[in-house]
Formats: structure tokens, C-alpha cells, sequence
């Protein structure tokens, strides 16, 4: 049995900052951060800007052009999986649990309802396949609603029929997202939108997911809450590690421990796999941090879309900004700091603001 790694929480921050390619030495190829990093979340929030684009612009820099993930999304050389956007070539990491959906054996209880309720909509189904087959790609509100059995649920999906027949195809398979017209996903027959490559067996599939994921994120744990479309963790890949005051186990990345980190401040979007999983986060970056574009102005601490910024392996602040296009300014309402900066670190975060003005092409306005 592998004796586990001991790391203090620093060490553990240090191998998930530079697995996230936040380290100084800056990647440049577009596809090549994404096929690291393995998913990009596509997001319509453009507070300061869309989210993919933040996440490519903070490692890359002012260098990197949105222009450059749209084409390799019109090229189907990204393409939308689970909600994520993921490298062509990954669909046959997932070809395997598209065929076997709603999966083998026995499945969840609110799973098998979708399968009793996708198989009472069948005509329905075959409706979609004909009509994109001739005239896709189309956004769902150009599908009529043809479902003999409503979709019902508690939550938001209640009637969204079309929607929701979509998403059950999506995940067999038949369908996929082949871009956008004015924010609305365009849906097409995933024939169209695929390589035409063969399945990994899905046991083999999930090993080498995990396997990937853990080299993004460098550090997780074998097991986490479940998330839609992308896991927080990463089963048995790479080897056991114990993290000095942070209760049970970890995986960690064995290339990635005993490496130094050149440092650099950075600000992420708040969709960053850096800071998703908020109880990792919590754990090891010892930070507090929420997504306030939910709530009320007056019940915000930090902002509608506050970006999180990392200073070396530390979580330092929250950058309170908003991007005025009509106005041409980078509007910095405040930069919450929760630690006291020196004058490098504040020096160091200056410059990522000034980047991030300049790269999207506004003046930069802060509040007095």
C-alpha cells in the first residue's frame, strides 16, 4: 500500500495553482490551456467578461483573443459536453456512457423517471431528429413542442418540454450544441457536430478522466459532492496525500509535488476551477468567497461578480469590477483585500487590473 504524501497547505496550494497554469510562466496556445485545464464553462455573464474568456485571458494574458475560442469552437475543435466545453477529440471519453444511458445496472430513482418520461415522449423525439436533420442547427425555441407527457418538476424545468427532451438527447448522444445566435444555444444532430471516433470502454473512460482531471487540478479529493456536468473529484487517480490540518485524504499529482512556484498575481473569474469547488477552496486557500449575483445589493459583500485574486498560492481579495462597454471604461468599484498587501503585492495586483482594462480594450476608472 502507498504510504501517503504529507504536505502542509501551503505545498498543497502550490501544486494547484501551478496545475491550473497560474504560475509566472504564462502558456500561449489557446487549445492548449483548454486541453489542460480539460473543460472551459461556457457562462453568458459578461459582468467584466464572459467567463471562458476570463479564465483563458488570466493565464494567458492581454495577448489572448476571444476571437480564438469562438474559432475553435466554429471548427468543432471544442465542443459542449455535460454543459462544458471540452477538445474534439474527448467525445470518445464519453461515447461509451452516452450509449449506455440512463446507464447499466440500476440507476437513481430520478433517473429512471427521466427514462420513463423520455420513452413517453418517443414520437416527440424522432419530431427533433427529423426537423434538425433538415433544417438544423436551430435554437430550441424554433422546435415546436410536440411532447405527448409534460415535463413536470418543482423547480424551473416545470413545462420546459423542449428543453428538457434536448438535454435527454444531448446526453445519448443524438444531439449536441453547435454554437450560438444571439446568446441562445444553436442544437444540431451530434453527427454533424462530433468526430466520428470510437468509444473508450466507459470504466477505462472515467480512469482516464480522472486521471486528467486530477493533472489540472493537482490536488483533490478521491470523492466530492456531485456537480452537474464536471466532478470536483478525481476516484483513485494519482497517489494518497494527507494535508496538514485538513481532516481525511487527498489525491495528489506525484509530478507535480516538490516543484517551486514563480509566482504571479491573478484574477479569476468566479467560475475558475481554482475556486469552484468552494470547500476545497475553503480547506486549502483558507478563503471565503460567494457568488453575489444572486442576491440583493444591499445583502452583497463583495460584489455582483467579484472576481477572486490570487497573489503566489494565496487567495488575497475580491476585485469589485464591472466593464462598461457603452462607456469605454473598466469601472473598479473596490478591491476588497483580506490580507494586508505589501507594496509588491499590491504592486503585482495593479498590474493584472491594468492588463485586464487593457485587454478589453477600456479605460480604466477606479472609485475614490
Amino acid at each position: 500500500m502507498t504510504q501517503p504524501h504529507h504536505l502542509t497547505r501551503a505545498d498543497a496550494r502550490r501544486v494547484a495553482v501551478r496545475a491550473q497554469l497560474l504560475a509566472a510562466d504564462r502558456p500561449t496556445d489557446v487549445l492548449d490551456v483548454v486541453r489542460h485545464l480539460t473543460v472551459l464553462q461556457p457562462d453568458p455573464t459578461s459582468a467584466v467578461a464572459p467567463s471562458a474568456d476570463v479564465v483563458l485571458w488570466s493565464r494567458i494574458g492581454s495577448d489572448y483573443d476571444p476571437l480564438e475560442l469562438r474559432d475553435l469552437v466554429d471548427q468543432q475543435r471544442l465542443v459542449e459536453i455535460r454543459g462544458f466545453l471540452r477538445p474534439a477529440e474527448d467525445v470518445a471519453l464519453f461515447r461509451a456512457e452516452m450509449d449506455e444511458w440512463p446507464g447499466r445496472g440500476e440507476v437513481p430513482q430520478w433517473r429512471e423517471g427521466v427514462r420513463q418520461w423520455a420513452e413517453a415522449n418517443e414520437a416527440a423525439r424522432q419530431d427533433v431528429l427529423e426537423l434538425l436533420r433538415a433544417d438544423g442547427p436551430l435554437p430550441a425555441s424554433s422546435i415546436p413542442d410536440t411532447c405527448a407527457q409534460p415535463w413536470r418538476s418543482t423547480g424551473w424545468n416545470d413545462r420546459r418540454n423542449v428543453q428538457m427532451l434536448l438535454s435527454v438527447m444531448a446526453a445519448r448522444g443524438e444531439v449536441a450544441v453547435s454554437g450560438t445566435e444571439r446568446r441562445e444555444k444553436l442544437w444540431d444532430l451530434a453527427s454533424r457536430v462530433y468526430p466520428d471516433t470510437p468509444a473508450v470502454p466507459s470504466a477505462q473512460a472515467r480512469r482516464i478522466r480522472d486521471e486528467r482531471r486530477l493533472r489540472a487540478l493537482g490536488i483533490a479529493r478521491p470523492r466530492a459532492s456531485e456537480r452537474p456536468g464536471e466532478p470536483d473529484d478525481v476516484g483513485q487517480a494519482g497517489e494518497p496525500a494527507v494535508v496538514e490540518g485538513v481532516r481525511g485524504t487527498w489525491r495528489v499529482d506525484p509530478t507535480a509535488l516538490d516543484q517551486p512556484l514563480d509566482a504571479r498575481a491573478a484574477l479569476l473569474s468566479p467560475l475558475d476551477r481554482l475556486v469552484l469547488d468552494r470547500k476545497r477552496m475553503t480547506e486549502l486557500f483558507e478563503s471565503d468567497y460567494q457568488l453575489e449575483m444572486y442576491k440583493p445589493a444591499a445583502k452583497r459583500r463583495w460584489g455582483y461578480w467579484a472576481m477572486p485574486v490570487l497573489h503566489g498560492d494565496r487567495l488575497v481579495g475580491k476585485l469589485d469590477a464591472t466593464a462598461d462597454v457603452r462607456g469605454g471604461v473598466l469601472r473598479v468599484t473596490a478591491l476588497h483585500r483580506d490580507v494586508p498587501f505589501t507594496a509588491a503585492m499590491a504592486a503585482d495586483v495593479d498590474r493584472e487590473i491594468d492588463d485586464l482594462a487593457r485587454w478589453l480594450e477600456l479605460d480604466l476608472l477606479i472609485a475614490s
